[in-house]
């Protein structure tokens, strides 16, 4: 049996770490189900293993399914884009990062979905151990030093 791992999506204007989300998405996608079934299989799916706020149940059923549809969106070759996240505590040296990789990126003419993460909970859950710490399609690029232009600029590209 497959260990259920967290993942952080973004429910209304939060991030939220979920429990059991990518089990649920591979299952609805492996089942073939349909969008009404999916958003329902995969609500009931978090709600096994997370909390929902009562007031929030639509909002968490919209993010799930937008999360399944970018998985099937994958499964059909079609790129979801780049998503950067900056992990940190707003110190000088995570805000540095953040304006590199948007000057690297503006450099390059890619757009790209660019988030910083201050909070600490949500920073151990992505494994991150030093800051700042820059992650590039869910894939930690670096940990605990500002890493150099051209390194940025390399990254980005490799994924071209």
């Amino acid at each position: 049996m497959d260990a259920a791992t967290s993942r952080t999506i973004r429910i209304g204007t939060t991030n939220i770490g979920l429990i059991g989300l990518d089990l649920a998405i591979n299952k609805a996608a492996a089942d073939g189900l349909a969008e009404a079934e999916a958003m329902e299989f995969l609500y009931l799916a978090i709600k096994k293993k997370n909390y929902i706020p009562p007031n929030m149940v639509e909002k968490y059923k919209i993010a799930l399914f937008k999360e399944y549809a970018k998985h099937l969106q994958g499964a059909t070759g079609e790129q979801e884009g780049l998503v950067i996240r900056i992990f940190g505590p707003g110190c000088v040296s995570c805000n540095s990062l953040q304006t590199l990789v948007i000057e690297v990126l503006a450099e390059m003419n890619i757009g790209a979905d660019i988030e910083q993460i201050h909070d600490p909970d949500e920073i151990g859950r992505a494994g991150v151990l030093q800051t700042p710490a820059l992650m590039i399609n869910r894939e930690l690029k670096s940990s605990g030093l500002l890493p150099t232009r051209a390194l940025i600029e390399q990254w980005i590209r490799d994924l071209q």
